[in-house]
């Protein structure tokens, strides 16, 4: 016969190894409605943040395509209200990027292309975002605003290059540039896309109080990460999640397929048919001068064929926005919470 305590002692033991998917954190995926003007696909938004009270929305800020460089601004009040009622319509305001043609300039003068905004962190009234180049370009930047009342203003003397990580052959990867960026108590981190280099990956770290336009970026080792990082978002201590996200795309894009070999990640992108979308959330730690990540939670399949782009830690949950690809057209801009459940 057993005791309550053998009883007891049996129970703690049968949940310390609990299967992995079932200690993970599940959501309710809850969509909100935007007005026309943030719903329109060609915003093409790459990012979140979330900072004074607000939820920053970044627009990739396209000037080669003759875009407007801005962000949008939503109250994060207004957002509780939209999750306690459906049909409330969420104000926002326009938050225009001032001076990004100059910093442009001077990156095609040093024969970089500039393909757009992708990350964005706030540090009180300092803004700093990345940049996007083309593919064979050798960098890609840091810059840095001044975010006032009614704009953010570039400072036009800081243009920070981020030395692309290369294949071993020196190849560059397709598409691929800083798709994150993150803050911690004395650094800026900086993530590269594509992490499933064989032999090393990392990150870059950027001392806060000594951030100049001449500052050296230290390299954070990363663990080989499959298909796409697109965006990261802090979550305390020295951990953050992650969007780690996968296009079944062709051509270029093929780059981010993983090798029959690789059995367990290839699973997650493949079916009958051939490659499929995929999308999930990681938790990435920092320990040291290492990045370490794990898996944490799988998006509902109807949700993987959007490009996930923008995500920021919200009480007990995340928002998540699409730059502007949806499974099916018309392509638009969809703004999810993942509202935690347990």
């Amino acid at each position: 016969m057993h005791t309550s305590k053998e009883y007891l002692a049996a129970l703690l033991l049968s949940l310390v190894f609990l299967p992995a998917w079932a200690q993970q954190p599940q959501f309710a995926v809850r969509n909100l409605s935007l007005p026309k003007e943030l719903a329109f696909y060609d915003n093409q938004f790459s990012g979140l943040y979330s900072s004074q009270g607000q939820l920053f929305l970044l627009s990739e800020s396209r000037l080669q395509d003759q875009a407007e460089a801005k962000l949008y601004a939503l109250r994060l009040a207004d957002l509780d209200r939209k999750l306690a009622d459906t049909t409330f319509t969420l104000p926002y305001r326009q938050v225009p990027i001032r001076n990004l043609a100059p910093l442009r300039a001077r990156m095609a003068a040093a024969g970089q292309s500039y393909e757009g905004l992708e990350a964005v962190l706030i540090d009180q009234d300092d803004v700093y975002f990345s940049v996007e180049t083309a593919t064979p370009s050798t960098n890609c930047y840091l810059l840095k605003g001044r975010l006032n009342a009614t704009a953010v203003v570039m400072d036009t003397t800081f243009l920070l290059p981020l030395p692309k990580p290369v294949a071993a052959d020196g190849a560059h990867i397709y598409n691929a540039g800083f798709e994150a960026l993150a803050l911690t108590n004395k650094q800026v981190l900086a993530f590269f896309e594509y992490n499933y280099f064989p032999a090393a990956n990392y990150g870059y770290a950027l001392e806060r109080a000594h951030l100049s336009r001449d500052a050296a970026p230290q390299k954070l080792a990363f663990d080989k990460l499959p298909f796409r990082l697109t965006d990261l978002t802090p979550t305390g201590g020295q951990h953050f999640t992650g969007i780690n996200f996968f296009f079944k795309g062709e051509g270029g894009d093929a780059v981010y397929r993983t090798p029959a070999t690789d059995a367990d990640n290839t699973r997650l992108i493949t079916d009958v048919s051939g490659f499929k979308n995929y999308c999930r959330l990681i938790d990435v730690t920092r320990t040291g001068d290492r990045l370490t990540w794990k898996p944490l939670w799988e998006f509902p399949v109807p949700y993987n064929g959007y490009n996930w782009e923008g995500l920021a830690a919200y009480k007990n949950g995340y928002f998540v926005i699409n730059d502007k690809y949806t499974p099916s057209r018309p392509y638009r801009t969809t703004l999810l919470y993942l509202q935690k459940t347990k």
